[in-house]
């Protein structure tokens, strides 16, 4: 359970006979889960959407099960009070959001009609936003395929490998001074793994830097476009900023010497997941794949004239991602702005 919704890419699975016997934890469409330890706060909406007929949560979550309200409603409802439920988080070390306080929390419930009224506004660019993002999954599945069959099912035995530094500067992101206040909250970016998570474009960021924090370290500066990949703790994430920005140093970038090289790049490091993730483990209890192993990384190099023909057939897709994301962050900022408008009753729909 992730702040953008479900995520399958990694599924524990029980027989039947174990799901018969198991008294708690099983979901029912239009309930609603949240995640109540360790990364406490995300909530989930159990719809027609969500592929699979039978779920069962672990000890982690707790399951809202919407009663004598319209569960979209439920569900915004729910995302508007997260604020809320984070105030009575607790531990530091794994924090622990209590139910009995949630319990206490009063809210205003309007007739149904107006429930289901503001619901159908902010479901409706909910909707929009999550066709984009499947649009950008299937874009870039099929930037991923041409990728494939270009460098690993038509690789040519006379291509030779140069090392990853070979086609771009690498750069370790740092963090500046936390000390020195007025390095921070600017309008540059500060690119954190969480800020990573499903952007293949990085739009918007949870913390900057004002022109000062950046010129405290300006050698971190990344221009737009940069590939970002995440190698500490977290490692194979990969991103690219959208605008001038720095990273913090969980993160490694290439800054591409050649435009050409850009997209190759991304898509290597995507494919290369496995690779740096056992490049970190290095025996420790904590993943870290340093710079100077990433920046040595054997990389395949086919020639400049394939790698130009290669831009020039995924180009496109890319650019539609960019867009896609682009109009992404309007409409988020647009549902993010309503949200609190439409619970709180100082904005009206007509039902």
């Amino acid at each position: 359970v992730t702040d953008s919704g479900f995520a399958f890419s990694e599924l524990n699975f029980i027989t039947k006979h174990k799901d018969e016997i198991l008294r708690k934890g099983k979901l029912k469409r239009n309930d609603l889960v949240l995640t109540t330890r360790g990364t406490v706060g995300n909530i989930v909406f159990y719809d027609d959407r969500v592929p699979f007929e039978n779920i069962r949560i672990n000890s982690g979550m707790v399951i809202i099960r919407p009663v004598d309200i319209d569960p979209k409603f439920n569900y915004q409802l729910f995302k508007f009070l997260k604020n809320d439920f984070l105030s009575f988080a607790s531990g530091s070390a794994q924090p622990q959001l209590p139910i009995r306080d949630m319990r206490e929390i009063e809210v205003n419930l309007p007739p149904l009609p107006e429930q289901k009224a503001i619901a159908s506004v902010l479901s409706s660019l909910d909707d929009k936003i999550d066709l984009l993002h499947r649009q950008n999954k299937t874009l870039e599945s099929m930037a991923e395929t041409l990728f494939r069959q270009w460098f690993i099912e038509g690789a040519k035995e006379d291509w030779e490998e140069r090392e990853l530094s070979y086609y771009g500067d690498i750069i370790c992101g740092k963090t500046p001074s936390k000390k020195i206040h007025s390095y921070f909250n600017g309008d540059i970016p500060f690119i954190k793994i969480p800020d990573m998570h499903g952007n293949i474009f990085l739009f918007k960021t949870a913390d900057s830097l004002t022109e000062k924090g950046k010129q405290s370290q300006t050698n971190k500066t990344l221009p737009p476009k940069s590939i970002c990949v995440s190698c500490i703790a977290t490692v194979g994430l990969v991103s690219m900023n959208t605008i001038e920005s720095q990273t913090n140093q969980q993160i490694n970038s290439i800054i591409p010497k050649k435009d050409h090289y850009r997209y190759f790049l991304y898509l290597t490091m995507k494919s290369s997941y496995d690779l740096l993730n056992s490049m970190a483990s290095g025996g420790t209890a904590t993943l870290n794949l340093n710079t100077g192993d990433f920046a040595n990384i054997p990389t395949l190099y086919p020639g400049n004239d394939t790698l130009i023909a290669f831009q020039g057939s995924v180009e496109t897709y890319f650019n539609k991602i960019f867009a896609n994301q682009s109009q992404i962050n309007t409409l988020e900022t647009l549902r993010d702005t309503l949200l609190p408008k439409l619970m709180s009753g100082a904005v009206r729909v007509t039902f």
